[in-house]
Protein backbone atom coordinates (compact mmCIF):
# COMPACT_ATOMS: atom_id res chain seq x y z
CA UNK A 1 0.00 0.00 0.00
CA UNK A 2 2.86 2.31 -0.46
CA UNK A 3 3.86 4.31 -3.36
CA UNK A 4 6.50 7.05 -4.29
CA UNK A 5 6.69 10.10 -6.94
CA UNK A 6 10.46 11.06 -7.92
CA UNK A 7 11.63 10.20 -4.62
CA UNK A 8 9.39 12.35 -2.54
CA UNK A 9 7.95 11.09 0.40
CA UNK A 10 4.35 9.44 0.41
CA UNK A 11 1.75 11.29 1.89
CA UNK A 12 0.51 8.92 4.94
CA UNK A 13 -3.17 8.64 4.75
CA UNK A 14 -5.71 7.27 6.83
CA UNK A 15 -9.13 5.75 5.16
CA UNK A 16 -12.35 6.24 7.43
CA UNK A 17 -15.70 4.66 5.90
CA UNK A 18 -18.51 2.71 7.53
CA UNK A 19 -18.75 0.36 4.03
CA UNK A 20 -16.20 -2.60 3.88
CA UNK A 21 -16.75 -2.53 0.40
CA UNK A 22 -16.03 0.90 -0.22
CA UNK A 23 -12.93 1.14 2.61
CA UNK A 24 -11.59 -1.65 1.16
CA UNK A 25 -12.13 -0.48 -2.66
CA UNK A 26 -10.34 3.00 -1.18
CA UNK A 27 -7.92 1.12 0.19
CA UNK A 28 -6.59 -0.84 -3.11
CA UNK A 29 -7.26 2.32 -5.32
CA UNK A 30 -4.89 4.59 -3.01
CA UNK A 31 -2.40 1.80 -3.02
CA UNK A 32 -2.24 2.25 -6.96
CA UNK A 33 -1.49 5.48 -7.18
CA UNK A 34 1.58 7.58 -7.17
CA UNK A 35 2.65 9.21 -3.43
CA UNK A 36 0.18 7.52 -1.44
CA UNK A 37 0.76 5.31 1.49
CA UNK A 38 -2.66 3.92 3.78
CA UNK A 39 -1.24 3.13 6.72
CA UNK A 40 -4.41 2.82 8.59
CA UNK A 41 -8.39 2.36 7.84
CA UNK A 42 -11.49 3.00 10.34
CA UNK A 43 -14.40 2.40 10.17
CA UNK A 44 -16.65 4.91 11.93
CA UNK A 45 -15.48 7.95 13.10
CA UNK A 46 -14.36 7.34 16.58
CA UNK A 47 -11.84 4.70 15.47
CA UNK A 48 -10.52 7.58 12.71
CA UNK A 49 -9.61 9.74 15.67
CA UNK A 50 -8.31 7.27 17.81
CA UNK A 51 -5.87 5.91 14.46
CA UNK A 52 -5.29 9.60 13.82
CA UNK A 53 -3.84 9.76 17.43
CA UNK A 54 -1.68 6.55 17.67
CA UNK A 55 -0.46 6.65 13.79
CA UNK A 56 -0.33 10.69 12.70
CA UNK A 57 -1.07 10.87 9.26
CA UNK A 58 -0.57 13.88 7.45
CA UNK A 59 -4.10 13.46 5.63
CA UNK A 60 -7.34 11.61 6.72
CA UNK A 61 -9.86 10.70 4.18
CA UNK A 62 -13.17 10.81 5.55
CA UNK A 63 -16.46 9.51 4.94
CA UNK A 64 -19.53 11.80 6.36
CA UNK A 65 -21.81 9.28 7.45
CA UNK A 66 -21.02 6.73 9.63
CA UNK A 67 -22.22 4.87 12.79
CA UNK A 68 -21.40 5.93 16.43
CA UNK A 69 -19.19 9.53 15.52
CA UNK A 70 -20.09 10.77 12.07
CA UNK A 71 -17.83 12.37 9.43
CA UNK A 72 -18.44 15.94 10.57
CA UNK A 73 -17.34 15.39 14.56
CA UNK A 74 -14.64 13.37 13.64
CA UNK A 75 -12.82 16.18 11.75
CA UNK A 76 -14.17 18.59 14.33
CA UNK A 77 -11.90 16.52 16.73
CA UNK A 78 -9.10 15.48 14.70
CA UNK A 79 -8.94 19.08 14.14
CA UNK A 80 -8.51 20.42 17.44
CA UNK A 81 -6.57 17.34 18.87
CA UNK A 82 -4.39 17.04 16.20
CA UNK A 83 -4.15 19.71 13.88
CA UNK A 84 -1.28 18.86 11.44
CA UNK A 85 -3.45 16.17 10.57
CA UNK A 86 -5.42 17.46 7.38
CA UNK A 87 -8.96 16.00 6.41
CA UNK A 88 -10.65 15.22 2.88
CA UNK A 89 -14.09 14.53 2.73
CA UNK A 90 -14.54 11.64 0.58
CA UNK A 91 -18.58 10.82 0.28
CA UNK A 92 -21.82 10.51 -1.69
CA UNK A 93 -23.53 13.26 -0.60
CA UNK A 94 -22.90 17.21 -2.29
CA UNK A 95 -25.80 18.96 -0.44
CA UNK A 96 -24.96 21.78 1.23
CA UNK A 97 -26.41 20.48 4.49
CA UNK A 98 -23.27 17.80 4.74
CA UNK A 99 -20.89 20.25 2.67
CA UNK A 100 -20.97 22.96 5.30
CA UNK A 101 -20.79 21.77 8.47
CA UNK A 102 -17.50 19.99 7.04
CA UNK A 103 -16.00 22.66 6.09
CA UNK A 104 -16.87 24.67 9.13
CA UNK A 105 -15.48 21.25 11.19
CA UNK A 106 -12.12 22.33 10.01
CA UNK A 107 -11.84 19.72 6.66
CA UNK A 108 -9.75 21.49 4.18
CA UNK A 109 -10.59 18.94 1.04
CA UNK A 110 -14.01 17.63 -0.06
CA UNK A 111 -14.51 15.46 -2.53
CA UNK A 112 -17.52 12.91 -3.97
CA UNK A 113 -16.96 9.76 -4.14
CA UNK A 114 -17.44 10.00 -8.30
CA UNK A 115 -13.96 11.45 -8.31
CA UNK A 116 -11.10 9.23 -9.90
CA UNK A 117 -7.72 8.74 -8.18
CA UNK A 118 -6.10 11.58 -9.79
CA UNK A 119 -8.56 14.17 -8.41
CA UNK A 120 -7.71 12.68 -4.64
CA UNK A 121 -4.22 12.79 -5.45
CA UNK A 122 -4.49 16.53 -6.65
CA UNK A 123 -6.86 16.92 -3.61
CA UNK A 124 -4.27 15.52 -0.60
CA UNK A 125 -1.13 17.03 -2.91
CA UNK A 126 -3.38 20.36 -2.22
CA UNK A 127 -4.44 20.32 1.48
CA UNK A 128 -0.91 19.18 2.50
CA UNK A 129 0.74 22.53 0.19
CA UNK A 130 -1.74 25.10 2.51
CA UNK A 131 -4.31 25.16 -0.11
CA UNK A 132 -8.04 23.85 -0.48
CA UNK A 133 -8.64 20.28 -2.29
CA UNK A 134 -12.20 20.68 -3.92
CA UNK A 135 -13.06 19.23 -6.48
CA UNK A 136 -14.93 21.68 -9.52
CA UNK A 137 -18.71 21.09 -8.60
CA UNK A 138 -17.53 21.84 -4.88
CA UNK A 139 -16.37 24.52 -5.54
CA UNK A 140 -18.99 25.90 -8.17
CA UNK A 141 -21.47 25.28 -5.43
CA UNK A 142 -19.09 27.60 -2.55
CA UNK A 143 -19.88 30.50 -5.29
CA UNK A 144 -23.28 30.02 -6.20
CA UNK A 145 -23.87 30.39 -2.56
CA UNK A 146 -21.61 33.32 -2.13
CA UNK A 147 -23.61 35.11 -4.97
CA UNK A 148 -26.99 34.95 -2.94
CA UNK A 149 -28.12 37.54 -0.22
CA UNK A 150 -27.56 36.59 3.19
CA UNK A 151 -30.38 37.39 6.06
CA UNK A 152 -30.33 41.42 7.07
CA UNK A 153 -28.98 41.06 10.74
CA UNK A 154 -31.89 42.18 13.47
CA UNK A 155 -30.95 45.57 14.90
CA UNK A 156 -31.11 46.44 18.59
CA UNK A 157 -30.76 43.97 21.76
CA UNK A 158 -33.10 40.47 20.49
CA UNK A 159 -36.06 40.47 23.38
CA UNK A 160 -36.46 37.30 26.04
CA UNK A 161 -33.03 36.69 26.18
CA UNK A 162 -32.40 35.60 22.34
CA UNK A 163 -29.41 35.10 21.26
CA UNK A 164 -28.75 37.12 17.58
CA UNK A 165 -28.30 33.36 15.81
CA UNK A 166 -31.97 32.48 17.38
CA UNK A 167 -33.70 35.78 16.52
CA UNK A 168 -32.35 35.11 12.91
CA UNK A 169 -33.90 31.83 12.52
CA UNK A 170 -37.24 33.67 14.23
CA UNK A 171 -36.97 35.81 11.21
CA UNK A 172 -36.92 33.45 8.89
CA UNK A 173 -39.71 31.21 10.30
CA UNK A 174 -41.60 34.48 10.31
CA UNK A 175 -40.64 34.90 6.40
CA UNK A 176 -42.42 31.34 6.20
CA UNK A 177 -39.12 29.51 5.49
CA UNK A 178 -39.31 25.82 6.36
CA UNK A 179 -36.13 24.01 8.45
CA UNK A 180 -34.93 22.54 5.72
CA UNK A 181 -34.82 26.25 3.85
CA UNK A 182 -33.45 28.06 6.81
CA UNK A 183 -30.46 25.68 6.75
CA UNK A 184 -29.32 26.09 3.36
CA UNK A 185 -29.96 30.01 4.06
CA UNK A 186 -27.63 30.03 7.21
CA UNK A 187 -25.39 27.70 6.10
CA UNK A 188 -26.07 24.83 8.95
CA UNK A 189 -27.40 21.80 9.42
CA UNK A 190 -31.39 21.23 9.76
CA UNK A 191 -30.59 19.28 13.14
CA UNK A 192 -28.72 22.88 14.41
CA UNK A 193 -31.99 25.04 13.15
CA UNK A 194 -34.43 22.45 14.95
CA UNK A 195 -31.65 23.65 18.55
CA UNK A 196 -32.25 27.00 18.01
CA UNK A 197 -35.68 26.91 17.12
CA UNK A 198 -36.55 24.20 20.96
CA UNK A 199 -34.19 26.85 22.17
CA UNK A 200 -36.35 30.49 21.15
CA UNK A 201 -39.19 28.35 22.33
CA UNK A 202 -38.59 27.83 25.91
CA UNK A 203 -37.33 31.25 26.30
CA UNK A 204 -39.84 33.07 24.79
CA UNK A 205 -42.83 29.89 26.23
CA UNK A 206 -43.77 29.36 22.41
CA UNK A 207 -45.73 26.38 21.13
CA UNK A 208 -45.73 26.41 17.61
CA UNK A 209 -44.70 28.52 14.40
CA UNK A 210 -48.08 30.44 14.50
CA UNK A 211 -47.40 31.52 17.60
CA UNK A 212 -43.93 32.55 16.68
CA UNK A 213 -44.77 34.52 13.82
CA UNK A 214 -47.18 36.53 15.76
CA UNK A 215 -44.64 36.85 18.12
CA UNK A 216 -41.65 38.41 15.75
CA UNK A 217 -44.82 40.49 14.23
CA UNK A 218 -45.51 41.96 17.65
CA UNK A 219 -41.80 42.27 18.75
CA UNK A 220 -40.75 44.18 15.79
CA UNK A 221 -38.50 41.78 14.62
CA UNK A 222 -40.63 41.05 11.32
CA UNK A 223 -43.62 42.58 9.43
CA UNK A 224 -46.49 41.03 8.11
CA UNK A 225 -46.82 40.35 4.29
CA UNK A 226 -48.01 43.39 2.74
CA UNK A 227 -51.55 42.94 0.24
Amino acid sequence: MTGTEGGKKPARVVVADDQTVVREGIVMLLGLLPGMEVVGAAGDGEEAVRLVGELAPDVVLMDLRMPRCDGVEATRRIREQYPGTQVVVLTTYADDESLFPALRAGARGYLTKDVGGDEIVRAVESVLSGQAGLSPGIQRRLLERLSQSEPEPVAGQPPDGLTARETEVLVLIAEGLTNQEIARRLHVSTATVKTHINNLFAKTGLKDRAQAVRYAYGKGLASPPVG
